[in-house]
């Protein structure tokens, strides 16, 4: 892992970070001993930059990443938690919460705050969850409907708190490019978390937002490399964005997978490896719900990729002409 920071601060980050989501039981139940064993996999395999959300699980995903950091040294790690819903008790019997993607008793609502109070008791909620002192970087969590709000209050608020050494990096984390472009355009933020809109189905982060970040020295953190599992394992039943691929998508990856195994290079491998080839992208964000997944990973994003693959991949019309891509060492594996 080559560790770099996000934007203008000292905050570092691996070319691999570990996504917490699924240890807020994201769509099914992992157990406490699962979710301490991915923490323990990534920390063996290198990875130091973590990122959980109080959204994750109603805050189950910051108290597990917590449990399974506050031993290590903190000099060396990264945290990453987000604002913008506050976790509020519910009366009543608590149903579960699969309705918003998490398998876990609903004994809490969210609610939706991107006031100047709300991200600062969000963070202060999130540090008694994780039992640490502080975080390493923030993001404004989803506020494509709240946009005014997150650009007059809460935006402000962060970098006060920034200002403040409270926080070392703040920033965006969404699935759109547009506010995100903004942001990058219009502030002084230091990283865009961006899910899915850069991978090897969907580079409509080229258009705008990554030659912007670029240009402004922000740092992009890419995640939904394998947009919900379709570039993962191209599968008839696979899911695109969370919900099921549609079949011009399902045969694009079948032929992606097609052309990268004829160069000896799992699929996987490009999907994780294709975003680093952009200069504005300082890594790759990976959910992970056990130990295997983790190792796999740690395996692929270092996998030798030879440039001739992704030279065909353009030349087949997989990739858009001209599109940045990883260039390898003699030795394959990207610097």
């Amino acid at each position: 892992m080559h560790p770099t920071a996000p934007g203008h601060s000292a905050t570092a980050v691996d070319a691999l970070s570990l996504g917490a989501a699924a240890l807020g039981n994201l769509f099914h139940a992992v157990s406490d001993e699962d979710a301490a064993a991915t923490v323990e996999a990534a920390w063996a395999c290198g990875i130091r930059t973590f990122d959980t959300a109080p959204h994750y699980g109603l805050g189950l995903s910051e108290r597990r990443l917590g449990d399974a950091l506050r031993t290590r040294p903190r000099a060396q790690f990264t945290l990453s938690t987000k604002v913008g819903r506050l976790l509020r008790a519910r009366a009543g019997l608590p149903g579960d919460d699969l309705a918003n993607g998490f398998a876990v008793p609903a004994t809490h609502e969210r609610v939706w705050d991107f006031s100047t109070r709300g991200v600062r008791t969000s963070i202060e909620e999130s540090l008694t969850r994780l039992g640490l002192d502080r975080v390493d970087t923030v993001y404004l969590h989803d506020p494509d409907g709240h946009e005014r709000e997150a650009f007059d209050c809460a935006y402000p608020e962060l970098e006060r708190m920034r200002a403040e050494g409270m926080v070392g990096a703040i920033g965006v984390g969404m699935n759109q490019t547009a506010m995100p472009t903004r942001f990058v355009r219009d502030t002084d933020i230091d990283v865009v978390l961006l899910a899915g809109r850069y991978s090897l189905l969907d580079q409509s982060a080229l258009a705008a937002l990554l030659p912007q970040a670029a240009q402004r020295g922000v740092s992009v953190l890419v995640g939904g490399v394998f947009n919900s599992g379709l570039l993962a394992d191209p599968q008839p039943d696979a899911t695109f964005d969370y919900a099921p691929a549609p079949a011009h998508l399902l045969d694009r990856a079948l032929a992606l997978r097609t052309l990268c195994e004829a160069f000896g290079v799992p699929l996987r491998a490009a999907a994780l490896q294709f975003p680093l080839g952009h200069p504005a992208v300082a890594g790759v964000l990976l959910g992970a719900r056990s130990a295997a997944e983790v190792t796999d990973a740690t395996a692929m994003i270092s996998h030798p990729v030879p440039e001739g693959m992704w030279l065909a991949l353009c030349a087949q019309g997989l990739l858009p002409p001209g599109v940045p891509v990883p260039v390898p060492r003699q030795d394959g594996v990207r610097p």
